[in-house]
């Protein structure tokens, strides 16, 4: 059995894996995307098993479509990469499944973005359908401010930076949580805390801080049915508490976990890497 972790950077979750994986002995190859020469018309490839951990969404898309076309068990697979990495495809997948999520809207020009936000009402949160770290997410406070974000989004080149994405901005408290899914099992759960540094923003890459959430009965339920919606895999499930109960505003498809791993007490890259390995023997 040959496996590989495919990477744009070692990062701190990509060396824990590699240190899981060898401690479990799995030696794992690096693969560097950087440095991959993939023959499109002819996919080959020497590896049972990648562990997909690229840091780019593109990148990500193309090097699992192609192993898989290779033979390749990808973790996690095209599929699943291609439905959570786009909010527009992903928003849409969770509400058509049942899962609780926030209201939302997509929109293709200001004056249908400013038509969708009279729908949803102020406050409301705007985001681009690609990116992570909640990078160029906004809450909108009212229609200058509105006006303002689609006049900035019209300058810039890219065509899916013109689509809009609106949602319902919920009134969480100081904190939303991020449950990780490997199989069929929620393994742990954090709460993502705001501060003074992050704002009403609760990532932890962005200064938030992580303490963690008891995984109830509801929580890993709801975790595992938003999961299973892109396939069996391994996910970060981002939910929100509402006063309706939980609602899932994202999944993601390469999560990471090192701000996780202290308080929850559970040895995340571990059992992620004992899953990929039971993967790759079935």
């Amino acid at each position: 059995m040959r496996a590989a972790l495919l990477y744009t950077i070692i990062s701190a979750e990509n060396k824990l894996l590699l240190e899981a994986a060898k401690a479990r002995g799995l030696e794992l190859e690096r693969l560097a995307d950087a440095e991959l020469q993939l023959e499109l018309t002819e996919p080959q490839t020497e590896f049972d098993g990648i562990l997909q951990r690229s840091s780019s969404y593109a990148r990500t898309l193309y090097t699992s479509f192609w192993f898989e076309q290779a033979g390749a068990y990808v973790c996690n697979p095209y599929a699943a990469h291609h439905l959570c990495g786009d909010k527009y495809l992903a928003s849409t997948l969770l509400a058509k499944a049942g899962i609780p999520t926030p209201r939302t809207y997509g929109s293709f020009t200001p004056e249908s973005a400013t038509k969708s936000a009279s729908a949803l009402a102020f406050p409301l949160v705007m985001k681009p359908v690609f990116g992570s770290w909640a990078r160029m997410v906004h809450k909108i406070n009212d229609r200058e401010a509105l006006e303002a974000e689609l006049e900035n989004r019209e300058e810039m080149g890219h065509a899916f930076q013109k689509v809009y994405y609106l949602q319902e901005h919920i009134d969480k408290p100081g904190r939303d949580i991020r449950a990780f899914v490997v199989g069929n099992e929620c393994i742990g759960a954090i709460y993502r805390n705001a501060t003074e540094k992050s704002g009403w923003i609760t990532n932890t890459g962005r200064g938030g801080t992580a303490t963690n959430c008891p995984v109830t009965e509801e929580l890993n339920e709801l975790a595992v049915r938003a999961a299973h919606v892109f396939g069996e895999g391994i996910y970060g499930v981002d939910m929100m508490e509402s006063g309706n109960g939980l609602v899932v505003h994202e999944v993601n498809h390469t999560t990471e976990f090192r701000n996780s791993i202290a308080p929850t007490g559970v040895d995340i890259p571990g059992i992620m890497i004992e899953y990929f390995v039971s993967r790759l023997k079935r």
